[in-house]
């Protein structure tokens, strides 16, 4: 008979539990993580900050090893500096020494001329005494055909060095001096993120990888609770979303912490979600739920993330 009488009243204790429930929207106190992703396949070299320290905008987290980047944009850096160096060449023209020397082959060339043409006119009239043979006169003209091209290509050549390059060449010349500067842009900015710092100020939460461990490409390596005042993500019941609207005020009390705070709330979800299992009562097993996010006081800033929460609800705000 005594125990039959415990059994009724713990039935009934459950009972009373149950309906409480339901003026209450249950959820846990959460801060925003920002999570640092890795861009390379490379080694983690250094750890800094050890999990659970405060940072600041700016603090280095974990740097990846820089040694094969390095030799990339060493490599850009190079590549660069060879298309400016062109460049230059195309607009700056030829040196004077090269000029020169081309010129100087004209000159040598036209002596060449005269002194063929020369030759040739005297086998001419050679010939026309029956002196020399016609054979002779035919190799004087080929000498002085010869010389005379010879004059033509060393003309060419120093109109083509006196004349500067074709504005076609320059501006390809220019095209690959801008391709190579953006791919020196590119090299940086890849080296720089391996050096991955703070964008927020918060809290380092325990890093995924060790020192000394490889890390895949996209894998998280660092995480951060940025906000230094935590707010309670709760399930509102359907029956009290009228009321529950972004700017109200309610009581939320935190498991651990004896007295309640007012929190304010900062967003609700427009589409409703299932029960979570821990905001589950027998009653309200079926009842879909709206997520919400309630901001609470600056005297909640020493709270854990994680720790249960409970935003107390109230008939006259679903009515309001």
């Amino acid at each position: 008979m005594k125990q039959l009488f415990l059994g009724f009243l713990c039935i009934a204790l459950l009972q009373g539990c149950g309906s409480d429930k339901g003026d209450e929207a249950l959820g846990t106190l959460e801060r925003d993580r920002v999570t640092f992703s890795a861009t390379s396949n490379e080694i983690i070299r250094a750890l800094p900050i050890k999990e659970g320290s405060e940072v600041k905008v700016g603090d280095v987290l974990v740097q990846l090893d820089t040694k094969n980047q390095n030799a990339i944009l060493a490599h850009a850096i190079a590549n660069a500096a060879k298309a400016q160096a062109y460049l230059l060449r195309l607009t700056n023209g030829e040196r004077p020494e090269d000029i020169a020397s081309a010129k100087a082959k004209v000159d040598q060339a036209k002596a060449q001329l005269i002194d063929a043409e020369k030759n040739y006119r005297r086998m001419v009239e050679l010939v026309k005494k029956k002196l020399t043979s016609q054979s002779n006169k035919d190799t004087a003209l080929a000498s002085r055909d010869s010389a005379r091209a010879t004059l033509n290509s060393a003309n060419e050549k120093f109109s083509k060095l006196t004349a500067g390059a074709r504005p076609e060449d320059i501006d390809q010349a220019k095209a690959e001096l801008d391709a190579m500067d953006a791919e020196v842009v590119l090299q940086q900015q890849k080296l720089d993120e391996l050096t991955i710092v703070a964008t927020r100020d918060g809290i380092l939460d325990n890093p995924p990888y060790n020192l000394g461990e490889r890390v895949p490409v996209n894998g998280f390596v660092a995480v951060i609770q940025a906000n230094r005042i935590p707010y309670a993500r709760v399930y509102v019941p359907a029956s009290y979303r009228v009321g529950f609207l972004p700017g109200k005020t309610f009581s939320v009390t935190v498991d651990g912490v004896s007295s309640p705070f007012k929190g304010t709330v900062r967003w609700v979800s427009s589409e409703p979600s299932f029960t979570p299992y821990y905001a589950l009562t027998e009653e309200d097993r079926s009842h879909l739920m709206y997520l919400a996010e309630v901001d609470l006081p600056e005297s909640a800033a020493s709270l854990p993330s994680g720790v249960p929460a409970q935003v107390l609800l109230e008939k006259d705000n679903a009515n309001d």
